[in-house]
């Protein structure tokens, strides 16, 4: 039976917003990102940026910042978030997210690109989950076309760490294995176009 729900989950610079779209347009599936940001704020009634955050892991200087603007601010809050506040925003923020992937999975006829959809909708039937990959050196070869090397260098690894600290923290994966996944497609040695179709046959018969 084809699988009605797709679960793309990509690291940075490895082309997976690309390959979803794909496959989803030869599907004739719903292409599913933002949209997850986007409900999960509307319900908790705060700025996606806000939720959006929660899915990354802030560096140091960004903290300190935030720290210092916070204690700045004459807003009327009795100083900056203390840890303990910022964890259970942030626990409520992520079963927001949990709970509209779940949703959207419910619906069926979907690609959903992150949120660690593959980890929330794990042992699901009807459900094929796929890593897009590629080595370091590519991803930071494609974001430098945009980005100077340092700065993808940066992306790349901030990518990859905010990864495992989320898969950590809100799903307790403590290393990320081939085994979480149906397909893993590597795009240093596939085009996006390729690995979709991949992706597109694997759906067809697989669910």
């Amino acid at each position: 039976m084809p699988a009605r729900v797709v679960c793309i989950s990509r690291e940075t610079g490895a082309e997976g917003e690309e390959v979803g779209r794909l496959v989803a347009e030869r599907l004739g599936l719903q292409y599913v990102d933002e949209e997850v940001i986007a409900r999960a704020a509307e319900r908790a009634g705060v700025a996606d940026e806000q939720v959006a955050d929660t899915e990354q892991r802030r560096s140091r200087i960004a903290r300190v910042l935030e720290f210092l603007t916070d204690a700045g601010t004459g807003s009327g809050a009795i100083g900056p978030e203390t840890s303990a506040l910022r964890a259970a925003r942030e626990e409520g923020h992520r079963a927001l997210i949990r709970s509209v992937v779940e949703e959207i999975a419910d619906d069926g006829n979907a690609v959903i690109v992150a949120h660690a959809a593959s980890m929330a909708l794990a042992g699901r039937e009807g459900l094929l989950r796929v890593l897009v990959t590629a080595s370091p050196e590519t991803r930071i070869k494609r974001l430098a076309q945009t980005e100077s090397n340092a700065d993808a260098a940066r992306l790349v690894k901030d990518g990859d760490s905010a990864r495992a600290d989320y898969f950590k923290r809100f799903y307790d994966v403590e290393q990320e294995l081939p085994t979480h996944y149906d397909v893993i497609v590597n795009t240093d040695a596939l085009s996006a176009d390729q690995a979709a179709e991949v992706v597109v046959r694997a759906a067809k018969v697989s669910g």
